[in-house]
């Protein structure tokens, strides 16, 4: 059976609601039939015009709110990507012909965003309810027992409810951004790597979660050891948010001082691990090191229970770094048994990824069918410098926006 054309357009115009569609800028670009009739508007006094060019607030009222709540909520859908319900707005709107004049009314609005290819929000859907004579008719004064009159009471004090209940989510917004700014400033003070910028071959990616504060317990590092050697890692913390993110910093910091002391990975890894059982929190942390020696052209790596690192050939050859692998941070080992690394020799135009599980695991599926993604995609594209390949493997593999876990990623062009 073949499925009919539908003509979008003229579905939209007859839509029984009144719906609007505005461009990231908030200029109109289109409004469908019930939306003129409820504003008493024409196309023509619309379409092209900045939203609140059109519907200015009301001069008259010196407590109007409309322009301010709605600008927020818009600007809260183009920035989160999310469906934002606002509760019910008293928002007058001028009368057409009459200037200075304008019509109380009170709205149920809905706005929605429309994601274009690039994943960016491209429109804007500003789906309205006139409630205007739910609002104004209202009884102040009810009859006691009046059936219809506890009715009438039980609709105005939900309408009263909606009204305290925006209040309060703007509070809880204007909190949750005091928290993440302070989030991230933590977070670009554990995660600074003075050694990178001496590094024009390293490309290194943060991306957190992208249900969290925009803090999280992934991490990355890299670290010079003398001039023709240094050391580059990623760990990742169970968990998300300011609670793993002390840990990570924590752990990120004795790792580092470790390596300075202790120049074998596997050693310096065993020393963190010890360290790790200490606080309960950083338990089953994993992380992978690996130490590159530019002189003599080899890499030392370990790893505790993390994802492998990989080595990229100039010809699409992937190798996976899977031969010193142990168990996670605290996990009870042999201590007389030092933590395995291994060495592989690589040539100049080879690439090292290293990487947290956050890149490659995905919900209901084995982590090895992300990880041959992975390795898939550094093949196909290791001829890109290094911040172009990082961009590359993030799209390839869904995340470039963040995903579901919190990402660290590095890229070494050897």
């Amino acid at each position: 059976m073949t499925t009919p054309h539908l003509d979008y357009r003229a579905l939209f115009a007859v839509m029984p609601s009144p719906y609007l569609v505005l461009d990231p800028e908030l200029v109109i670009v289109e409004a469908n039939e019930a939306y003129l009739r409820v504003t008493e508007r024409t196309r023509e006094e619309l379409i092209g015009r900045h939203l609140f060019a059109v519907y200015p607030e009301n001069p008259a009222d010196p407590e109007a709110d409309g322009v301010r709540n709605l600008q927020a909520s818009l600007e809260r859908v183009v920035r989160s990507k999310e469906p934002d319900t606002m509760a019910v707005q008293k928002y007058d709107i001028p009368v057409s012909g009459r200037p200075g004049v304008f019509r109380e009314k009170w709205w149920s609005p809905v706005n929605t965003p429309v994601l274009g290819a690039d994943g960016e929000v491209g429109w804007i859907i500003h789906r309205v309810e006139d409630v205007t004579e739910f609002v104004l008719t209202r009884p102040l004064h009810l009859r006691p027992g009046d059936p219809l009159g506890e009715h009438k009471a039980m609709e105005a004090e939900l309408f009263a409810r909606a009204q305290e209940l925006q209040g309060l989510n703007e509070e809880l917004r204007e909190a949750h951004a005091r928290e993440r700014r302070t989030a991230l400033a933590l977070q670009e003070v554990m995660l600074h790597a003075p050694d990178l910028a001496g590094h024009r071959e390293i490309a290194v990616r943060y991306l957190p979660a992208t249900r969290s504060l925009n803090v999280c317990g992934d991490w990355y590092d890299v670290v010079d050891l003398s001039d023709d050697r240094f050391t580059v890692a990623v760990g990742d913390v169970v968990g998300h948010g300011l609670e793993a993110a002390a840990v990570m910093g924590m752990l990120r910091s004795a790792l580092s001082a470790a390596v300075r002391a202790i120049d074998e990975p596997g050693r310096a890894m065993d020393v963190l691990s010890r360290y790790a059982r200490t606080f309960e929190d950083a338990l089953a942390t994993t992380a992978a090191k690996a130490v590159i020696d530019t002189c003599r052209r080899h890499i030392t790596y370990t790893s505790a229970g993390h994802p492998p690192p990989l080595l990229a050939r100039p010809d699409g050859t992937v190798v996976l770094l899977d031969e010193a692998t142990d168990p996670p941070l605290g996990i009870l080992t042999d201590h007389a048994v030092p933590r395995p690394q291994a060495t592989v020799s690589y040539s100049p135009g080879d690439t090292l990824v290293l990487y947290t599980d956050g890149l490659i695991e995905r919900r209901g599926e084995d982590i090895d069918a992300g990880l041959h993604r992975l390795a898939d995609a550094l093949g196909r594209h290791t001829s890109l410098g290094p911040d172009r390949l990082a961009d590359t493997l993030l799209t390839r593999l869904g995340v470039a926006e963040g995903g579901r876990d919190d990402i660290a990623l590095i890229i070494v062009r050897l």
